[in-house]
């Protein structure tokens, strides 16, 4: 994708997005906590995708937009919520049992560095430059500042739950690769449709293992599962859609490293808890990393381009 000058101006509002998507995922863990209290968790994924679907469809309904009917669409719809929603909330339910958070954060933040590599080794559907890499770089550096540099002592202890995390990693970098093939649909619909297949796909599964009708969910469970559903899911998909768009896969990916700051601000803010100077350091790696990966540059040389 070139550089215009309208993408220049817009380049504000696309970091603002940025930011609001990962708020809105950041805080889908929390809502996930409360919601799988009462709540098993394949279940609490199937209704969070079809409720999320749902409200989609009915806002595509009032906007008159409406939904591809050809069977290639709804197949690369398939593939998108396979890679972007049922495999990556399956391994990271999965592998947070047994992982120390500080692991299974740095784990979750490696998404940008597989899109980076995928695209460089794979796909080169968009520039793969230099600066981008540096960015990836500044931004898993960041994430081990903030986390801790102690946490990386626990790799390789809990061998398969991490093996886990770095999955569902890669398959957030495939679905941000492979949602590019939605750039001339409104976000709305691929965000729409890849969740109606999720739901198809996780229903039938929490009907067979988890026999929903015999739950009694609390009420904070059901608001946690609401609260998922509405704004981390199917607000969370629209932007996420539109960022692939108009930032690339890299760019849009960058979230998974603003998560974790977002995190800790919050933690500062409401919980009076004090950062590290090397929490500082990070917090200030991840900003120069998510600007690298994001803000258009004037002229850039892919890498691997002859000078």
């Amino acid at each position: 994708m070139g550089d215009s000058h309208p993408k220049r101006a817009s380049a504000a509002t696309e970091l603002a997005l940025l930011l609001a998507l990962a708020t809105l995922w950041g805080a889908s863990y929390t809502f996930i906590r409360i919601g799988v209290a009462t709540i098993p968790p394949i279940t609490l994924i199937a209704c969070r995708t079809l409720i999320a679907g749902l409200l989609l469809l009915a806002i595509m309904r009032w906007r008159g937009v409406s939904m591809p009917v050809d069977a290639t669409t709804w197949r690369r719809f398939l593939f998108q919520t396979c890679l972007n929603s049922v495999i990556p909330w399956t391994m990271v339910a999965w592998g947070s049992r047994t992982l120390d958070a500080g692991v299974a954060t740095i784990l979750n933040s490696t998404a940008p560095i597989f899109t980076f590599f995928l695209t460089l080794a794979i796909t080169r559907h968009e520039a793969v430059t230099s600066r981008k890499l540096l960015g990836v770089l500044a931004g898993m550096a960041g994430i081990c500042l903030i986390v801790g540099m102690q946490a990386l002592a626990g790799f390789g202890e809990e061998l398969t739950a991490q093996l886990a995390m770095v999955l569902a990693a890669i398959a957030y970098a495939g679905a941000a690769i492979l949602g590019r093939g939605f750039r001339d649909l409104d976000p709305i619909v691929p965000a729409a449709g890849s969740l109606l297949c999720g739901a198809a796909i996780l229903i039938p599964v929490s009907l067979v293992l988890e026999r929903p009708w015999t739950l009694q969910p609390s009420a904070g469970s059901m608001l946690a599962l609401l609260a998922l559903a509405v704004f981390s899911t199917a607000l969370a998909f629209v932007i996420y859609f539109r960022l692939i768009r108009t930032l690339g896969s890299i760019g849009a990916t960058a979230q998974a490293y603003l998560r974790v700051p977002i995190g800790v601000a919050v933690g500062v803010v409401f919980l009076g808890e004090q950062l590290s100077s090397t929490a500082w350091i990070g917090l200030a790696c991840v900003v120069v990393g998510v600007a690298a990966m994001t803000i258009p540059a004037r002229k850039t040389r892919p890498i691997g381009e002859a000078a």
